[in-house]
């Protein structure tokens, strides 16, 4: 019998993953290959702002959940507005949790499903390996044409329903106007992914995914 792929998420980062959500509430996190060495004290330390620094709102954790729902995802309206492929961000998706898996294995009829299954977890895990240049080539290009435009929330359509907060999330692109990250617009939530990714790529990271939690 075929086993399923080794989790990615270990206990220690489970463990630190739980202390952010303490702090954060539930949302969106940038996990990388390795992780759990970048988690050094100074990175955790309180004291150097990491959470304000590197964490994304709990808005974009809904962006990116967003879906059609509503209509068009804004996702995609904001990657036709600013002329950038944004299909590495959704790829970040394509890591399995470990629930995930274990729903999905226990839900297999029979050999063939999971069979089928478990190769559909590693060809989603082998097409984010070494993903991390092109994600950030991806935030960096988002960032400069994005910035180039005044009025992206009135560019954007919501559909029935506007449940990101338009006027807010979606303007003033290129300022920073809160110490949290918690209230941060859509340019600060860019500028903290930039920054992350680079910090992961000093220190060597090649991979990176969403955690949602």
């Amino acid at each position: 019998m075929a086993k399923a792929p080794p989790l990615r998420v270990n206990a220690k980062l489970n463990f630190q993953l739980l202390t952010w959500k303490i702090k954060m509430g539930l949302g969106i996190f940038i996990l990388t290959d390795n992780f759990e060495e970048l988690l050094s004290n100074d990175y955790y330390d309180e004291n150097n702002n990491f959470l304000n620094k590197y964490c994304l709102s709990r808005t974009f954790c809904n962006l990116m959940l967003r879906g059609d729902s509503y209509g068009e995802p804004e996702l995609d309206q904001i990657g036709k507005i600013s002329g950038v492929d944004i299909s590495p961000l959704y790829d970040m998706e394509k890591n399995w949790e470990e629930d995930d898996i274990i729903q999905k294995l226990s839900n297999a009829k029979n050999e063939t499903e999971r069979e089928k299954t478990l190769k559909q977890i590693q060809s989603d895990k082998d097409s984010i390996n070494g993903n991390i240049d092109l994600v950030l080539e991806t935030i960096n290009l988002l960032i400069n044409n994005l910035s180039q435009i005044d009025n992206l929330n009135k560019r954007l359509e919501y559909g029935i329903k506007d449940t990101l907060g338009y006027d807010y999330y979606f303007t003033d692109f290129n300022k920073h106007n809160s110490e949290s990250y918690a209230e941060n617009n859509f340019g600060q939530d860019l500028r903290n992914f930039k920054r992350f990714l680079e910090f992961a790529k000093q220190n060597g990271r090649k991979t990176v995914w969403f955690h949602h939690g």
